[in-house]
């Protein structure tokens, strides 16, 4: 695949692939520079037809991912959005201390929302997103008018469906090309369902280094292969090889302040659960025994529901946005 004049080039092809009639929204990448001095990236998409219109909807997404993820939901939302790039993903810098979880990334999130929104938002996040996003909520009411939360629950056993995150992201450190990257992901049955789709998910999710190897541009990827090869240096021998602390950035983020997080969650709340997901029937009993003024739905979708029904997930945030 060639690369692209810029990152918002692909939106009309997305927008066609899904059967989109509305017209390709005006992208912009955002920056702001955090008080330790990190960066916090984000897109902004304003509607061809709302110039200068404020985002209503700010989107979060999970780990391993980045903001492009949300293009065709955003484009099926048709809506003034934000999409942010949570620490160490994306082009948001990554973190030194490796702490990849909701209660250490919300105040980022939160910084970002204060300069890039004017009203509450209609706060949507899936998987680590959905949680950071539940920790946004609880710590700043006055940023979330209202928050969905995509298949996760903190409860979720990282040993069953969560498992496909931590060994996808367990590979080599580095490849020789993107078409590498883009097997791997077909491989595992993520990237969207066709090659194309895998092709752009790689091109936003990687970068080409000085020497011509490609890496993934999270930290995740980083802490995934580390916690992969402790084990396997341990067995070769090696018994000094150590796990790094906060490796395991699949079981880490899924613990008890989550559902703290979401009993503090003053805003209406909504799971949106795909039926292939990683959201077990336990689980989302669980979330209404704990949380039980939110609402549970279950969609026709695996985990990555905003990439594999963006049309229906958009439809669908448009009329809780109270656009028909």
């Amino acid at each position: 695949m060639s690369d692209p004049i810029d990152e918002f080039s692909f939106l009309p092809e997305q927008a066609a692939e899904a059967g989109i009639q509305a017209l390709v929204p005006q992208g912009e990448r955002l920056s702001l520079t955090l008080a330790d001095g990190r960066t916090l990236s984000a897109l902004r998409y304003t509607p061809a037809d709302s110039p200068g219109a404020v985002p209503v909807v700010t989107f979060l997404h999970g780990a391993g991912l980045n903001a492009h993820t949300w293009d065709t939901t955003i484009l099926a939302l048709g809506l003034p959005a934000l999409a942010i790039d949570l620490p160490g993903h994306g082009d948001s810098s990554w973190r030194d201390d490796m702490a990849y979880v909701a209660r250490v990334l919300a105040p980022d999130v939160a910084a970002g929302i204060d300069t890039w929104t004017d009203d509450p938002q209609l706060l949507v996040g899936q998987s680590l997103g959905g949680l950071t996003a539940a920790a946004v909520a609880a710590s700043r009411p006055d940023l979330v008018r209202e928050l969905v939360v995509i298949d996760i629950t903190p409860g979720l056993d990282p040993n069953a469906g969560a498992q496909q995150i931590r060994d996808f992201f367990a590979g080599p450190a580095d490849w020789a090309s993107r078409d590498e990257l883009v097997d791997r992901a077909l491989s595992f049955g993520l990237g969207g369902g066709t090659r194309r789709k895998a092709e752009r998910g790689v091109y936003f999710n990687s970068r080409i280094r000085p020497d011509g190897r490609v890496e993934w541009k999270h930290h995740f990827a980083r802490l995934a292969n580390a916690a992969a090869a402790s084990p396997a240096l341990r067995q070769a021998g090696q018994p000094d090889a150590e796990p790094v602390e906060g490796q395991d950035a699949v079981a880490s983020v899924l613990g008890e302040s989550g559902w703290e997080d979401l009993a503090a969650v003053a805003a209406p709340t909504t799971l949106l659960r795909g039926e292939r997901g990683y959201v077990t029937d336990d689980d989302a009993a669980e979330f209404a025994r704990r949380v039980p003024a939110a609402s549970v739905a279950v969609v026709p979708s695996g985990h990555n529901v905003q990439e594999e029904i963006p049309r229906e997930l958009g439809s669908r945030l448009r009329a809780m946005a109270g656009v028909t």
